[in-house]
């Protein structure tokens, strides 16, 4: 299993990043030997330890980001996006937030 690099955006943290892969905090800290984990930063590339052998493609929204234009990035929809991750209003993402952009 080949883990996945994910470089860390403004307002993500540990729990959060492993929360999205379904993975552990403590297996992102070692996979990556951190010895500070409450100190993450922005650009920061981690490794992402996942179990699926092709993960889903993330997305770190960023400041100024819309679903539309994350959408139209990505070639998807709004639509997609909303229903991927759970989304009930498309007006409200905020900077950090982690999206999946496929299943």
């Amino acid at each position: 299993m080949e883990p996945v690099l994910y470089t860390v955006v403004e307002g993500n943290t540990l729990w959060g990043i492993a929360n999205f892969f379904g993975t552990t905090v403590e297996e992102i800290i070692n996979l990556n030997d951190l010895t500070e984990p409450e100190l993450i930063y922005p650009g920061q590339k981690l490794k992402i330890p996942v179990d699926r052998p092709y993960p889903p493609r993330y997305y770190a929204v960023r400041p100024a980001d819309t679903l539309w234009s994350i959408a139209q990035r990505y070639s998807t929809t709004v639509n997609n996006l909303l229903e991927l991750n759970n989304l009930g209003n498309p007006n409200l993402i905020y900077p950090g937030q982690i999206l999946r952009l496929r299943a």
